[in-house]
């Protein structure tokens, strides 16, 4: 039994049928269509409709005149024929008056489906660039075994990159040498990375207690959270932390 439409369609079938109209859809909304038009007699009246708006805007209807202002364009033509069967003064013919206003709003129609098929695509991109993208914060707890009561948690916003620092009871160092914080990435990862598959992302001002709590803006990894092997601190030379000389003194655990 052929199911029947609600008498005003959802804003989803009134932008199908606009596309429709418009031969806007790609060919699996195209299908989907035809076969809710094949199931449902009732969608075909809306088509038919906005098609006629569509046309409207482009041929207008022929608009008659009335009967008497017809016999008085049809005595104007005869006397043009022959002017000295009557004295009669002769009768301008009537120019077609184009229905401007019956096309402009047949064309603000279509204009206006359009426009909401262009909207309607463009929130589906970016509700898939969304469910691509986790939304979720990432937090990384690194631990140690050679520094007592030290703690260190790195808490990054994936979307936007920003990640907040929080390093608790790690020695002071030496003039010369100060902690760094790598984001160790998987094998094979599409990034540029050093020859620990690292990439530096943070040297660290940690104050004479050992603490740091450092606002900073991690790599693009971080978007694809299965790319990042472990989290780590190292202690390194200041005038060259990149060089990654140091052993992890805290670390992400597998």
């Amino acid at each position: 039994m052929a199911r029947s439409i609600p008498s005003e369609p959802s804003e989803h079938l009134q932008l199908m049928i606009a596309g429709y109209v418009l031969g806007d859809l790609d060919a699996d909304e195209a299908i989907e269509f035809e076969r809710l038009l094949t199931a449902d007699p009732a969608l075909a009246a809306e088509v038919a409709q906005m098609q006629n708006a569509l046309e409207m805007a482009y041929a207008p209807a022929e608009v008659k005149p009335p009967s008497h202002l017809r016999s008085a364009i049809m005595a104007a033509q005869a006397m043009e024929t022959n002017p000295r069967r009557s004295s009669r003064p002769a009768v301008t013919r009537s120019v077609r008056r184009f229905p401007w206003n019956q096309a402009l709003g047949a064309a603000a129609a279509v204009v206006i489906a359009a426009l909401a098929i262009n909207n309607y695509q463009l929130r589906q991109a970016l509700q898939a660039t969304q469910t691509e993208t986790p939304s979720e914060t990432l937090t990384y707890v690194l631990q140690t075994e050679t520094v007592e009561d030290a703690s260190a948690t790195v808490v990054v916003n994936p979307v936007t990159l920003e990640a907040t620092l929080t390093v608790r009871n790690l020695p002071p160092l030496p003039p010369g040498q100060v902690y760094v914080l790598w984001t160790v990435l998987e094998q094979g990862a599409p990034f540029t990375v050093d020859d620990k598959s690292a990439i530096l992302t943070e040297v660290l001002n940690v104050d004479a207690q050992g603490n740091a709590f450092q606002t900073l803006i991690v790599p693009k990894v971080y978007r694809s959270e299965e790319l990042v092997s472990r989290v780590a601190i190292t202690v390194e030379d200041a005038a060259a932390p990149q060089r990654h000389e140091g052993a992890p003194v805290m670390i992400t655990s597998l």
